[in-house]
């Protein structure tokens, strides 16, 4: 009779341990998707949401030792919301990060969660302050730096020798730093910049603006900033009879641009990331994206896809979700994305991305620069 109750209470044991592992097994893990879900750029935020939805769906799916849960966050692309929204996904215990996505915002929460040990993988922020300013081992990104968009930019810029040039920019992180980063590759290829200036994003007029274009006969201009600002300056430059060439980054390559601009948004040329939407080896991704009723082709969908990706295959390679031992996986290791094979310098940033140069059409099309 005693060895039957001590087989029992063997079977009891034995029994509790494979339901205790396979509740780890099934341990949910929750994602914060930060970015604007309202504002003047919301469709920045809705790119990196579609992205990351469709990753998790995807690795959910697949199963495997964890099963991911998103949580969205609005940061309204502002800097005081964005450290609201850090602090919510800090207090709420989430301990994994997919964004920010515009640059001003993501670098005020990125403090927070590298003081709080939580990973943040943004697939959209360029401004180099996000791992200069200080070292980091939570911090990570999925594209590349201004630093690197600037000079692809510049050098298609010095093919075409434009007689004066005039950098503009919104005043902000990103934009501002993507012109310093233009100005200073042209400055070093002797392409004169005539005119250096800031504008206020928001602002309806800019008439003082064309003015100085008219004024100082620039045939080209470069503007650090995001698509509304763009629209209207195209707009209104050519309702002032200027006839120059405008160029952007990435954060102008929206759709809605030419709802603002009309037709003076078609040659409009823009850096984007490379369309990996067209690569033939993501062709199953994307139909994923488009039985979900899902874009694949924006430039910071398939970026966000991997962000995702990459936290789950690190957490693969470690057989952990403790956020320490996953930010250090991904430090020391390469990883295969739907944006190719990526790695990380010590900052966080990636070795390697690149950049495209764009010809915008007023319907909506782009169409690579050869």
């Amino acid at each position: 009779m005693k060895s039957l109750n001590r087989l029992s209470q063997i079977a009891l044991a034995v029994s509790a341990a494979v339901a205790i592992a396979g509740t780890a097994q099934a341990e949910t893990v929750k994602i914060a998707i930060a970015g604007p879900t309202t504002g003047a750029v919301t469709q920045y935020g809705d790119m990196v949401k579609a992205g990351a939805l469709t990753a998790i769906e995807q690795i959910n799916a697949a199963g495997g030792a964890n099963k991911f849960e998103a949580v969205i966050m609005d940061d309204g692309c502002e800097p005081k919301q964005a450290v609201a929204v850090a602090n919510k996904i800090v207090s709420e215990g989430i301990k994994y990060v997919i964004g920010h996505v515009c640059s001003g915002s993501t670098i005020p929460a990125s403090d927070i969660y590298e003081n709080e040990g939580v990973v943040m993988i943004t697939p959209s922020a360029t401004a180099p302050q996000l791992t200069d300013s200080k070292p980091h081992k939570f911090i990570f990104r999925t594209i590349g730096r201004d630093d690197q968009q600037g000079p692809a930019a510049a050098k298609y810029i010095e093919k075409l020798r434009p007689k004066k040039v005039a950098i503009l920019h919104d005043k902000q992180s990103y934009g501002q730093g993507v012109a310093t980063s233009v100005k200073t590759s042209l400055d070093a290829a002797k392409i004169p910049v005539v005119l250096f200036e800031g504008i206020n994003a928001g602002d309806s007029d800019y008439s003082a603006v064309m003015t100085k274009l008219k004024a100082l006969h620039v045939d080209f201009v470069y503007f650090g900033g995001y698509h509304p600002e763009m629209g209207l300056l195209m707009r209104q430059a050519r309702e002032q009879g200027i006839k120059a060439v405008f160029m952007g980054p990435e954060g102008v390559g929206n759709k809605d641009i030419t709802a603002i601009a009309g037709p003076a948004s078609e040659g409009m040329l823009v850096t984007l990331p490379a369309d990996f939407a067209a690569d033939p080896t993501n062709a199953a991704l994307v139909k994923a994206f488009n039985d979900k009723k899902r874009d694949a082709s924006g430039p910071f969908q398939l970026s966000a896809y991997s962000a995702v990706k990459v936290i789950s295959d690190a957490m693969a390679g470690t057989k952990s979700t403790d956020p320490t031992k996953v930010a250090a996986y991904i430090h020391s290791h390469s990883f295969k994305t739907p944006i190719g094979v990526v790695s990380y310098t010590p900052k966080g940033d990636l070795k390697t991305f690149k950049f495209v140069v764009y010809t915008w059409h007023k319907d909506g099309t782009k169409s690579e620069v050869k």
